[in-house]
């Protein structure tokens, strides 16, 4: 089965005069996804539930203004590291840099103007399987955002026959420097606009994460997931947890143990369940982290593309990411890009289609 041909469309212009395109990629399955060249943002992801309809899984605003006056990240490509990097701190090519602590005290999602408020360059790619499939490429100097080192970025977004959603990180610099990009999207399967997903059951494959402090520090250390608030080894209703998540905000979880490689193909990651669509979402990764975020810093002041305000946990995050710690903390894997050894990652967003 073949895609059918992308499309574009203008959706804005940046205050500083750079036009901002809109591409669609659909598939003969139902499924559409439209990205914009800023920020590499998933504006809307269609997908059909058991009955066959289609609707919008993740969170976002119709027109370009709102997301230039600020927004909590819906659907952006977050980097140079996403996550929170503890004090700011890095170290590359054997000395330490300092980045801005836009979340202080800790750096957060690239700094103040991170890979999410850039405006990339697109180009359409022609796959052999006919897959529609976007590449945005961004050039990233040294010193931008306090970040050592020239970088190459290119991200591939593809829409499979299978309603996969693929995401694919490549880079490469011309000295030693941290990379780890996250695409950080807000899922509510049962659509955009419908109210909160604690009805959601989720499960999370990871028998380890990383606890916080009070100001989201991370505390590079492992802990066991079982008998913790953070346990979603098994499918567990999002309502019944969040009473037991500090903060009602979900952890950072690590994938695989220390001594273990990073997968050359994505592995199972975690999955979502919507019960009123008969939706699943699942995650599979290369990545040594997972995110899980539930929404719950929005309070209803942002207007959705349904015209209805996203009010607490009106949308959940799995963010795919290296450990933003990872350059100053041994054993939580390796972020950084070294000249002539390009850095490749892939994650993805499957939607099974009903049988």
């Amino acid at each position: 089965m073949h895609g059918l041909p992308p499309t574009s469309r203008t959706f804005g212009v940046t205050p500083t005069g750079e036009t901002v395109l809109a591409f669609r990629l659909s598939n003969e399955s139902g499924a559409s996804v439209e990205i914009l060249t800023y920020g590499g943002i998933v504006r809307s992801l269609c997908v059909p539930a058991l009955a066959g309809s289609a609707a919008d899984v993740v969170l976002g605003f119709d027109q370009l203004e709102p997301y230039l006056k600020g927004h909590p990240y819906f659907g952006a490509i977050v980097g140079r590291i996403a996550g929170r990097v503890s004090g700011g701190r890095l170290l590359a090519g054997g000395r330490p840099w300092s980045v801005a602590c836009n979340d202080p005290p800790n750096h957060l999602h690239g700094g103040k103007r991170g890979f999410d408020k850039r405006v990339w360059i697109p180009e359409v790619l022609h796959r052999d399987d006919g897959a529609p499939s976007l590449r945005l490429r961004h050039f990233s100097p040294d010193g931008e955002e306090g970040y050592p080192g020239n970088l190459e970025v290119a991200v591939t977004y593809t829409l499979a026959a299978d309603n996969s959603l693929i995401f694919e990180t490549e880079a490469s610099a011309d000295q030693e420097t941290p990379l780890s990009l996250a695409q950080h999207s807000y899922f509510n399967l049962a659509g955009e606009g419908s109210g909160g997903v604690q009805g959601h059951e989720v499960r999370i494959f990871a028998g380890d994460f990383v606890p916080t402090d009070d100001a989201m520090t991370l505390l590079d250390r492992r802990e066991r997931v079982w008998g913790t608030s953070a346990d979603l080894k098994r499918q567990r209703p999002l309502g019944e947890v969040l009473p037991q998540l500090a903060r009602s905000h979900g952890d950072l979880y690590l994938l695989r143990a220390p001594e273990e490689q990073p997968p050359v193909l994505p592995t199972l990651a975690a999955t979502v369940f919507e019960p009123r669509s008969g939706r699943i979402l699942v995650v599979s990764t290369t990545e040594t982290c997972l995110q899980f975020y539930t929404g719950s810093g929005l309070d209803g002041t942002l207007v959705g593309k349904a015209g209805r305000p996203y009010g607490r946990h009106a949308g959940l995050c799995l963010e795919c990411e290296g450990y933003p710690n990872a350059t100053t903390v041994p054993g939580f894997g390796d972020i950084l890009v070294r000249p002539g050894t390009p850095q490749r990652r892939t994650t993805v967003y499957q939607f099974p289609r009903p049988a």
